[in-house]
């Protein structure tokens, strides 16, 4: 199940996608592209990864995006089938919002947009009806099985960007000295204070293993299971009860003329490549059709190099631009000099 955008109704409609990992949507046939996307599957199994790119999304030079890293027996199902129904949820809320009027309307000082209180209460809407969906999948186990999601939404020079567990969005913007990556979502563990404490407040404990000391787990009050390594998701309804919960974090960034890229991607790359480091891999690209390749062939690297007796985690990542052109060249910074 597919989306697409019909320009007679600002909904969106569902069509076939098939089974792919990574899915490029365009409404219209064009041949510019905002960006790219790759996954390359890791030694655990089957690829659990699902990410979407879509072009026009909401309205003309809109977009969206978003990574989805599926986790359990089904995650690769539940993963794919987020992707799948996520992007036509929120814009269908948002336009009923509109249409029955009933957002109140914040004054926030650090956001001008009257538009951003509209998708945020619309992500919270679909995230919510979204979990609802995929528990009423009863010929499929999810109550230990979910997937996280992290999206971005662009609409003019706004962004909207919501959250679910330990996925990431950087953002690649120019600064004195270079290229400059600018993390706009927080991994959301249960090493976070606030969200290990809402958990412990639930019955549910926060605990390391052993031999992995350093990733704090979920697990359930009297029993050594299952350990989830995130504090958010869809699905994982065995845990519902117990702290972890499908509300995003939702925040709101104005787009500036130095902002040039975005970078969403699962934890298979942050884990091994650091927010600079994968800013300067999508700067210093061939070209932005190739950047999304170039940061999942870097981690793989990282993950030989780093974790050589590991087993290397999926590894998914999107990049899409915000200039209609690079302005690499505009500000003449090789790439010898790109912040590694």
């Amino acid at each position: 199940m597919g989306i697409c955008i019909s320009k007679a109704s600002p909904e969106i409609h569902d069509i076939d996608y098939g089974h792919e990992h990574v899915i490029y949507y365009q409404q219209t046939i064009s041949d510019h592209r905002i960006g790219s996307l790759h996954t390359h599957q890791g030694s655990k199994g089957f690829n659990q990864d699902a990410a979407i790119l879509y072009q026009d999304y909401g309205m003309e030079n809109g977009a969206f995006g978003g990574v989805f890293d599926g986790h359990g027996r089904n995650g690769q199902i539940v993963s794919k089938f987020v992707r799948n129904r996520l992007p036509s949820l929120i814009i269908n809320q948002r336009n009923s919002t509109i249409t029955k009027g009933k957002t109140v309307i914040e004054q926030d000082d650090e956001v001008d947009s009257k538009d951003f209180h509209i998708w945020k209460d619309a992500c919270f809407s679909a995230f919510k009806v979204m979990d609802k969906e995929i528990k009423l999948m009863e010929h499929l186990d999810f109550s230990c099985s979910g997937t996280t999601a992290v999206i971005v939404i662009k609409q003019g020079e706004d962004l909207v960007i919501a959250n679910l567990g330990d996925s990431r969005a950087i953002l690649g913007t120019i600064a004195e000295n270079g290229i400059m990556a600018v993390q706009l979502t927080t991994d959301l563990k249960p090493s976070v204070p606030s969200e290990g404490e809402r958990i412990r407040r639930s019955n549910g404990r926060v605990m390391a293993l052993k031999e992995e000391p350093h990733i704090d787990r979920v697990w359930l009050p009297h029993h050594d299971s299952p350990g989830l390594a995130m504090s958010r998701a869809f699905g994982d309804f065995v845990l519902k009860s117990h702290g972890i919960i499908a509300v995003p974090d939702v925040t709101y960034h104005r787009l500036t003329p130095n902002d040039q890229f975005l970078v969403l991607a699962s934890d298979g790359v942050w884990d091994v490549l650091s927010n600079n480091t994968v800013a300067s891999i999508v700067w210093g690209a061939e070209s932005e059709e190739s950047a999304a390749k170039a940061v999942v062939v870097a981690a793989i690297a990282a993950w030989k190099q780093k974790f050589p007796s590991s087993n290397r985690d999926d590894c998914t990542a999107i990049c899409f631009f915000l200039q209609k052109t690079m302005q690499q060249e505009l500000y003449n910074i090789p790439k010898e000099d790109l912040d590694m």
